[in-house]
């Protein structure tokens, strides 16, 4: 009689996951553990650990030939998950737990330890919506992984403590009880160190920084050592919009596959993230990619702010990597296997120096730099992807009689409020289409959504021809001048908001 078995499981490419069956076969020859279906190291090496964890649950592990199967055999499998089906499809086939209706209908992933027990694994939020998408009545997956799962709806989450405790469980000797989560917010740090009172002057930058936040408007900060531009970047996230239900999703399930999200019980990450990443980050770290494509750095600020110091130090090819994800909102990341897409819709905030000393627009110091220098410091950032950041701006050194003022500025609360108004009559706007800011918007819905006064078209055209403006900074001075218009709650693009636009563009410097 055939001894053999079929468990369910998944696992995860990019973001999204794919049913992967387990097959166990025990047949008749000399005692042997095989695993086909291109697993990785750590797959091959799960044999010891379910070898072990079996007889340290009061199960006896068979010694027959033993032959276990992922398919589809092929695409790759990797990581310590399948260990949890993989013994239960061993102990079925083995007829220590009998075959039921109930496997039929579940989905297992599970790392397990020497004695048994189930420990953390990666990636269990895009495996959950995929069991609820897919038709699956449960999924029974490690305890520390439960909170997680329990964020989708929908399925049945089963949260197993031990492989002796699922023993028990399909045995019906001790029925595991339904995991009950409720979904919460991930409690925001609320930092009291960065708030827009606390930055004395700078107040065209801060303004610059609500009309970037209110249109998700990349922004370049330019500006000599010590002017404020690294605090100016690290405040911005106080005056975005709190994240809507499906941006939490997005984002957390990015956290979850980097293994990164291990915050705590029933939560969601509801804080936008913030990155910054130092600039002798690689091309991999910061795009994505690796044997086994891992969500980079642009990945990680979606629905964020990646904030890039010292930017002209970071390499050029990197640099050059940043454009499709700036013009796209996602960047693809191609192997011989196949490509995949990581989302990247990312308010970039970029600061530098304006020349190698940093001190060439500053009026107290003299620049050391000469010509040549400063030249070849301002080509380390191409023209193309200059002309992706949206807004430039001057960060100048900050005079003392600012400095020891005791009037504080703004609050980034109130600053907020009018971010959210101008959100607010974007997401009006573009409702019912997958468009969230005025950034996002393409060539169609500018035309569309950007209505000129008719002196704001005259002076438009007067600009593009005198200043030899391409076709993309024209469609962006656009976008900019609606969020202006946005935040004065205005529906008719008009000339003040066109001037203002036009003072974001970079400034054409003589050397």
């Amino acid at each position: 009689m055939p001894r053999i078995a079929k468990i369910f499981s998944a696992a995860t490419i990019g973001l999204d996951s794919y049913p992967v069956e387990v097959e166990v076969d025990i047949g008749a020859g000399l005692p042997s553990f095989t695993i086909v279906g291109l697993p990785d190291k750590a797959i091959d090496e799960s044999k010891e650990r379910i070898r072990a964890a079996i007889k340290n649950s009061f199960a006896e592990f068979p010694t027959h030939r033993l032959t276990v199967n992922l398919a589809p055999a092929d695409m790759k499998k990797e990581g310590p998950s399948f260990d949890l089906p993989m013994a239960a499809g061993i102990l079925v086939a083995d007829q220590q737990i009998s075959h039921s209706p109930e496997l039929e209908q579940s989905l297992f992933v599970g790392e397990l330890s020497l004695n048994g027990e189930l420990r953390h694994v990666n990636g269990i939020l895009p495996i959950a919506i995929f069991a609820g998408q897919s038709g699956y009545k449960r999924l029974y997956l490690p305890e520390v992984n439960a909170y997680e799962a329990a964020l989708v709806g929908g399925i049945e989450v089963v949260a197993v403590k031990s492989l002796c405790q699922l023993v028990k469980h399909l045995r019906g000797e001790e029925i595991i009880k339904e995991y009950k989560g409720e979904r919460r917010k991930l409690k925001t740090s609320n930092n009291l160190d960065y708030d827009f009172s606390y930055i004395a002057g700078q107040e065209q930058a801060k303004r610059a920084l609500e009309i970037a936040a209110a249109g998700s408007h990349n922004i370049l900060l330019s500006g000599p050592p010590g002017s404020g531009k690294t605090l100016l970047a690290r405040t911005l996230p106080t005056i975005l919009p709190d994240m809507d239900d499906d941006e939490m999703i997005e984002v957390t399930k990015i956290f979850s596959i980097a293994g990164m999200f291990r915050e705590g019980a029933d939560t969601l990450i509801s804080e936008r993230p913030f990155r910054s990443p130092h600039h002798t980050t690689s091309n991999v770290a910061l795009i994505g990619g690796g044997q086994w494509p891992r969500p980079g750095e642009i990945s990680l600020s979606h629905r964020g702010v990646l904030f890039l110091d010292e930017f002209p130090e970071f390499p050029r090819h990197v640099l050059e990597a940043l454009r499709q994800p700036l013009e796209d909102g996602v960047v693809t990341v191609s192997r011989a296997q196949g490509s995949l897409e990581f989302p990247a819709k990312f308010l970039l905030v970029a600061a530098q120096n304006p020349c190698p000393c940093g001190y060439m627009s500053d009026p107290e110091k003299n620049c050391a730099c000469t010509p040549t220098q400063v030249l070849r410091y301002e080509k380390k950032i191409s023209g193309p992807l200059k002309d992706r950041i949206d807004i430039h701006i001057e960060v100048p050194r900050i005079k003392y009689e600012e400095l020891k003022s005791n009037q504080s500025g703004e609050s980034s609360k109130s600053v907020k409020v009018r971010v959210m108004s101008a959100r607010g009559r974007q997401a009006a706007r573009f409702k019912g289409t997958k468009i969230k800011t005025n950034a996002e918007m393409g060539a169609r819905d500018v035309k569309t959504h950007c209505v000129l006064g008719d002196t704001a078209e005259k002076m438009l055209g007067q600009a593009v021809d005198s200043m030899q403006l391409s076709a993309r900074v024209y469609h962006r001075l656009l976008k900019i001048a609606r969020t202006i218009a946005d935040l004065a709650g205005e529906e008719i693009i008009g000339s003040a908001h066109i001037a203002e636009a036009l003072q974001y563009r970079p400034k054409e410097k003589k050397y």
